[in-house]
């Protein structure tokens, strides 16, 4: 045996133990002090008597309540609660025996003053000591990072910051930066815009100092090396100002992560990042109705297409966490798909996960997967969603994005799925594209399919994910990366964003909302110019716009649309019981029209006549505006143009 494992095997006695003698102590001092430290001599005898059955009484309140079963060194004041549960309980007890008790017994009967000067000695002493095993034992992970991190101890100078945000989320990193030695950071105090907290104390005497618009002279007075935004759920907005002050500034500015983050255990608090550009696109973490996607998802094998991708694995993970039976990962990319695998398997080996190479297009193999895995719920996101390179290969786009979608479609009824959720998106408004073009058909077909069969299908529509598979975002941080410049195609263009796994929290909870037949439109905030984003990832990689990395103007490219929208003006939308889903009443197509265009789409598909489909597109969807072939607008395209500077 190992002197750690030895020390392991001695450790709960020890414990044991200790408790066991503090209890005695306090009884024992609680006579004591009933007396004045004289106590007689027919006390005695009780005193013998009634130890070890308040000792037993209180040590068996300890256990039931819970305050034996924590970790000693991890004692906090949440463990406060269960230490007075035991305290009331055996008081309690104590004083119902004394009532009770006839004369005869009158040897067991504790007298008030001691029960009361016991409980309160006894259990305050057993919490005592939890807390002394916790500052013992911060005090030498404190030691051992340092002396880790600087060899021979010689005194490493801390880097002075400031924490911005003087609330739970700002608490809880102070203490934990305080308690490790590796993050060599001395912490010189609060920032906080609440004038009610400057000059009150935090943690451990770090007071807060002032507010935001007084950065300036605390960073030059302090010698602040940056600040650290310690804000739980920070909007894009106060994130972003903060952001612009310490640039003006200047002085770097970091952030912890979301408290959500932290309160699931994804993250640690101390985990210090720089600001990146989803804490200013994004918004408040989603409530999920928990109840309603339990019993959607919960026990059920739920199908995920193009599960390799940006959206699909978000879905995938998402979707894992409601414990499906099966969670089905259909993929033709072999390498995402072993990815997505290997990364759902390691964090839950218990998961039941089927990982299938296959494309949705291929009838054979699709119907093969449904007769042998009857999903319940089948979630599509495979599409392809590039809209220059359609524009390139619009029968592609045509094959996957429409006669994919209505064969799974089809499938699912056939094999009695309970729910089917096409992930759909804004281009399908009014499209310019054929990948537009061909999301709005698809979403008509969906519709047309659900009069036919009992599964309930749903198209959820939004707008653009942050750093998603070939989105503006990781082009950008590419561009800054290699020195510039920076290109978008026209400085008016405006996008809709959000982050990855609010998208797929979104979906999830419209497919539990879903009746079958409605399109759902996600609350996508206010839209956001490309300019001004290309100028904040610039600002946030530590560099200027317009003097280290350029931004140049390279206009409009094939389908694209200076604006997105996420409805036709002419649609209505209604709320639903989730605040950022909204259901948009759109007008169908009729069956035979559908069932027309699905036919005249194969043939055109077939003999690759790519004009035709345009022309068919146009004519299929009265909204849409498709332009001329790529190769016509390629022609017809400006040189580059420099951007004349911020807010131009």
């Amino acid at each position: 045996m190992t002197r750690k494992h030895a020390l392991t095997y001695l450790y709960v006695p020890t414990q044991v133990a200790l408790d066991i003698v503090i209890l005695v102590f306090a009884f024992a001092l609680a006579y004591a002090l009933r007396f004045d430290f004289e106590i007689p001599s027919t006390e005695l005898p009780r005193f013998l008597v009634q130890v070890p059955m308040v000792v037993l009484l209180q040590f068996v309140a300890l256990t039931v309540a819970g305050a034996r079963s924590s970790i000693w060194r991890y004692t906090d004041l949440e463990h406060v609660k269960s230490f007075v549960y035991a305290a009331v309980a055996s008081f309690v007890l104590v004083l119902l025996l004394r009532v009770s008790l006839p004369d005869a017994h009158s040897t067991w009967r504790v007298p008030l003053s001691v029960n009361f000067i016991d409980v309160l000695l006894g259990f305050g002493g057993t919490y005592a000591v939890r807390v002394i095993r916790r500052a013992v034992y911060e005090y030498g992970q404190k030691k051992r990072q340092f002396k880790k991190r600087n060899g021979n101890g010689n005194g490493h100078k801390k880097r002075s910051v400031l924490l911005i945000g003087a609330g739970r989320a700002g608490m809880l990193a102070a203490k934990e930066i305080e308690a490790r030695g590796d993050l060599d950071l001395a912490i010189k105090g609060f920032v906080d815009d609440d004038s009610n907290k400057l000059g009150r104390s935090i943690v451990q005497g770090r007071k807060v100092l002032g507010t935001t618009a007084d950065l300036p002279k605390l960073i030059t007075d302090l010698g602040i090396d940056h600040v650290i935004i310690t804000i739980a759920h920070a909007s894009r907005s106060n994130i972003h100002r903060i952001v612009r002050l310490c640039e003006e500034i200047p002085v770097k500015v970091r952030i912890i992560p979301e408290l959500y983050e932290i309160i699931e255990g994804r993250v640690e608090i101390s985990r210090i990042r720089d600001v990146q550009i989803e804490d200013l696109l994004g918004r408040d973490p989603v409530k999920l109705d928990i109840e309603s996607l339990n019993k959607e998802l919960a026990g059920k094998t739920v199908m995920v297409t193009g599960a390799g991708g940006s959206i699909g694995s978000e879905l995938a993970r998402q979707a894992q966490r409601f414990a499906p039976a099966n969670l089905l990962l259909v993929e033709r990319a072999e390498f995402a798909l072993f990815e997505i695998d290997h990364e759902l398997r390691t964090a839950n080996p218990s998961q039941s996960i089927v990982p299938l190479v296959a494309d949705i297009g291929d009838e054979p193999r699709m119907r093969g997967i449904f007769e042998s895995y009857r999903p319940e719920v089948v979630i599509h996101a495979a599409a392809h969603k590039h809209v220059p390179l359609m524009e390139f290969n619009p029968s592609e786009a045509v094959k996957n994005n429409i006669l994919g979608t209505h064969l799974l479609a089809e499938l699912s009824g056939e094999f009695s799925t309970e729910v089917f959720v096409l992930v759909s998106t804004d281009k399908a408004v009014r499209p310019t594209s054929i990948m537009g073009a061909t999301k709005r058909t698809a979403e008509l077909v969906v519709q047309d399919v659900n009069r036919r069969y009992d599964t309930r299908y749903v198209v959820v529509r939004f707008g653009n994910v942050i750093g998603s598979a070939g989105s503006v975002i990781p082009i950008f941080r590419n561009q800054i990366k290699n020195g510039g410049p920076i290109t978008i195609t026209d400085r008016r263009m405006k996008r809709y964003f959000m982050t990855t796994p609010e998208a797929a929290q979104l979906v999830l909870q419209a497919s539990a909302i879903g009746r079958g037949g409605e399109v759902f439109i996600l609350h996508m905030g206010e839209p956001v110019r490309i300019v001004d984003l290309a100028e904040t990832l610039i600002t946030l990689s530590g560099l200027k716009p317009y003097e280290d990395i350029q931004i140049v103007e390279t206009g409009m490219r094939p389908g694209e649309k200076l604006y997105e929208e996420l409805v036709f003006e002419t649609e209505e939308t209604v709320a639903t019981s989730h605040p950022k889903i909204f259901i948009n009443k759109l007008a169908t197509l009729k069956p035979e029209t559908v069932y027309s265009a699905l036919r005249s789409l194969r043939e055109l598909v077939r003999d690759r006549d790519e004009n035709k489909l345009r022309k068919f597109l146009n004519g299929l969807l009265l909204e849409a505006t498709l332009g001329s072939s790529p190769s016509e607008i390629q022609r017809q395209r400006r040189p580059l143009v420099l951007v004349a500077g911020r807010g131009k």
